[in-house]
């Protein structure tokens, strides 16, 4: 118990210091880009120190399995080049016992990460993708989903129009069972406009089965409702827009993910993006865990026996291939050409046994 604790806490400690190595490369490196974003924007230095701070969490939660795949090297070729790997096998341990603790700490690393690293990284990256619509559109957000269907905001400096519909189509561009309230530049609502479909055009809503109640011109609306059969509506948003102002599933956490696919569900959007994203976090644990496996079957042996920058260069090369695999499963799982379970679940498990085949190959067990 002392000998797994001990190789756990070095293995943990070893995260923590390639953590802050790519801290000190990510962030100058994203402040430059920021900055570059901004440029022609009423934005300084000190914008762009900000966003890149705020974007900094989700960078590195991205790449956590590079980081523990480079701390499971870092660890194994210090435990062989001071020859505690042959103190260990000397002791009566396997080489399957000994990896027992980097990978139990590696799974529990995922699990601390899914509970807490996750909700500040969706905090973080919601009020980073908040801030860079400011700067592009001068609004932080057209669109979000609720229980009571889906919200659209529209306007400018003459007015707003806040936009309710029961549910849309995949894209946000046709609503149905719509309601339209516009605002003036004070906040004063001026009209009410009730439509049974509404659809986004180039430049305005088209309107049918609509009804407009005259809220600022009357002191009785519902006397001088009118009901028409085609009406339109001035827009000042676009598709893209409305796409973009769903953000990324990064920025929700873990724990309200379930909930906002079915809204999006009930809403008529399509929520396999962020059902995909919600496997994929569950399955983190296991992708860590085959990291320290990949990491271990090639460094596991003792260093007088050569070759290992060959072993070192094979490990990380089988690394950056499973995690690259595993991004490129995710875009299969999004656009549908793979099952969501599969997309997320397949990789890590691949990896797993893979290495495992290695080990049991390499050493004697």
């Amino acid at each position: 118990m002392t000998l797994s604790l001990y190789v756990a806490r070095r293995f943990l400690w070893l995260v923590f210091i390639v953590t802050l190595v790519f801290t000190g490369l990510l962030l100058p490196i994203d402040l430059m880009e920021q900055v570059r974003r901004l440029e022609g924007q009423d934005a300084g230095i000190g914008d762009g120190l900000r966003l890149a701070a705020l974007n900094l969490p989700s960078a590195l939660y991205q790449i956590l399995p590079l980081i523990v795949i480079l701390a499971t090297l870092a660890l194994f070729l210090a435990l062989a080049r001071s020859s505690e790997l042959v103190v260990i096998r000397a002791a009566g341990r396997s080489a399957l016992r000994a990896l027992m603790a980097p990978v139990a700490a590696a799974i529990l690393l995922g699990a601390l990460a899914l509970a807490i690293v996750n909700p500040i990284v969706a905090a973080t990256q919601g009020i980073y993708e908040r801030e860079i619509a400011k700067f592009r559109s001068g609004i932080s957000s057209v669109l979000s989903v609720s229980e009571e269907g889906v919200w659209l905001r529209q306007g400018d400096a003459s007015g707003q129009t806040v936009i309710r519909a029961a549910r849309s189509s995949l894209d946000g561009t046709v609503l149905f069972e719509a309601t339209f309230i516009a605002f003036d530049a004070g906040g004063t609502p001026i009209e009410r406009v009730d439509a049974r479909r509404a659809e986004l055009s180039a430049g305005d809503w088209l309107l049918e089965g609509a009804k407009r109640w005259p809220l600022g011109t009357s002191d009785n609306p519902e006397r001088d409702a009118k009901a028409v059969d085609i009406a339109t509506i001035p827009s000042t948003l676009t598709e893209d827009q409305i796409r973009d102002s769903f953000g990324v599933p990064s920025s929700i956490p873990i724990f309200e993910l379930p909930g906002f696919i079915e809204q999006l569900d009930a809403a008529g959007f399509s929520g396999r993006t962020h059902r995909v994203w919600l496997h994929m976090e569950l399955a983190n644990p296991f992708m860590l865990a085959a990291m320290v496996m990949i990491g271990a079957a090639f460094t596991m042996g003792h260093v007088r026996s050569g070759g290992a920058g060959k072993m070192v260069l094979i490990a990380l090369l089988l690394g950056f291939g499973v995690f690259f695999l595993r991004s490129f499963a995710q875009t299969l799982g999004e656009n549908g050409q793979l099952p969501v379970a599969l997309a997320a679940w397949s990789p890590p498990l691949a990896a797993i046994l893979m290495s495992l085949g290695v080990i049991l190959q390499l050493e004697d067990g």
